[in-house]
């Protein structure tokens, strides 16, 4: 059920926020896409005050009710589904194992050695594992790569998507979706020896991954998020959390907003975005990234990516996980653009129906 590896068969990809749950589903095969994909069903539904706390489901049944809603207003049939669980309820850790094994071998092999990784009882886990493919430093050797998370973080995704009537087909890892939507945001021809930070702000949190080569090789994740914009908002205007959230997306709050609030917010976002950058620096063998992405809600805020470029001198963009796939022609085009920055986890997940 814990899953690294993709399954091509056609599913939804379900992300759980603190605020929301986003849906996609794709579709492959599309000559008018460069990336071939077709963007089929999509949703937003938000999620009661509370349900989740720190990427933790606190009220089972409320998410599932969410995600059936979402499901429901997407239009889709399908009933497999694929979810995450936050980086760091999970262990990953890089092993060599013997080449030649088949998958069985593989794995029996893997359990008997798996509890001097984890330091849970084996019984109270998930487990899973990837090869990578042949080991750089032991010749004959298989480079695999092990996960593990604790049942329950596991569960409670699992029990929220059956709640809805959904089938689980893979939990992943949020850091492993994110990376396989930033694909789709690379060049077609790739760049070859880029480094590349996405800053995906969420509700709470604020999460730095950077890919060198496509790969993410650093993750750190910040208390800083779009929360401090709508309470801020809230406080200072009067609105319920609803309302406050609704006036940040149309951009229509009140006199003075653009200036005394959300201007602050948008450079204490810059240089939250700095710290995590130089923690990266500070902590690996890098010294720079060739450009910076900007994902989540939040990244629809006008000239946000002109601001932090600006304040950290490095190419700024927004993330838009569509730009190079069609749309089916039932969907709301301008909507989506509106709620792309925030779909890469969905997207990312989707997509491992569909590789």
């Amino acid at each position: 059920m814990f899953g690294l590896i993709s399954k091509n068969r056609t599913l939804i990809g379900i992300d759980i926020g603190s605020t929301s749950v986003k849906l996609i589903e794709l579709s492959r095969g599309h000559a008018g896409a460069s990336s071939g994909l077709r963007l089929e069903h999509f949703a937003i539904e938000p999620l009661p005050a509370n349900a989740v706390a720190e990427k933790k489901i606190v009220e089972s049944e409320a998410v599932g009710e969410t995600i059936a809603r979402a499901v429901s207003r997407s239009g889709t049939a399908t009933k497999r589904a694929a979810v995450a669980v936050a980086g760091s309820a999970v262990i990953t850790k890089m092993i060599v194992m013997p080449g030649g094994l088949e998958d069985a071998e593989l794995e029996s092999q893997i359990e008997l050695e798996a509890d001097q990784y984890i330091p849970y009882p084996l019984e109270e886990v998930n487990l899973d594992f990837e090869v990578v493919g042949p080991s750089e430093t032991s010749p004959g050797m298989i480079d695999v790569l092990l996960a593990a998370s604790r049942t329950e973080n596991v569960d409670d995704r699992v029990n929220a998507l059956e709640t809805a009537g959904l089938v689980p087909a893979i939990v992943d890892v949020e850091a492993y979706a994110m990376e396989n939507a930033c694909a789709l945001l690379l060049d077609e021809d790739g760049e070859p020896g880029a480094t590349v930070a996405l800053a995906d702000i969420g509700s709470a949190t604020t999460t730095l991954h950077v890919l060198h080569e496509g790969r993410i090789v650093y993750t750190r994740e910040q208390n800083f998020g779009g929360q401090q914009l709508r309470d801020e908002v809230q406080r200072r205007y009067g609105f319920s959390r609803e309302q406050a959230a609704q006036k940040i997306l149309d951009g229509d709050v009140a006199e003075g907003y653009d200036i005394d609030v959300l201007a602050p917010f948008k450079e204490a976002l810059a240089q939250q975005i700095g710290r995590a950058l130089q923690f990266f620096y500070s902590g690996t063998s890098y010294n720079r990234v060739d450009r910076l992405v900007i994902s989540g809600g939040v990244a629809s805020l006008p000239r946000l990516d002109q601001l932090v470029g600006e304040r950290l001198r490095i190419p700024t963009t927004i993330a838009n996980p569509f730009a190079r796939m069609t749309l089916a022609p039932t969907l709301d085009a301008q909507a989506l653009m509106r709620e792309a920055p925030g779909m890469m986890l969905a997207l990312g997940l989707a997509l491992r129906g569909v590789d």
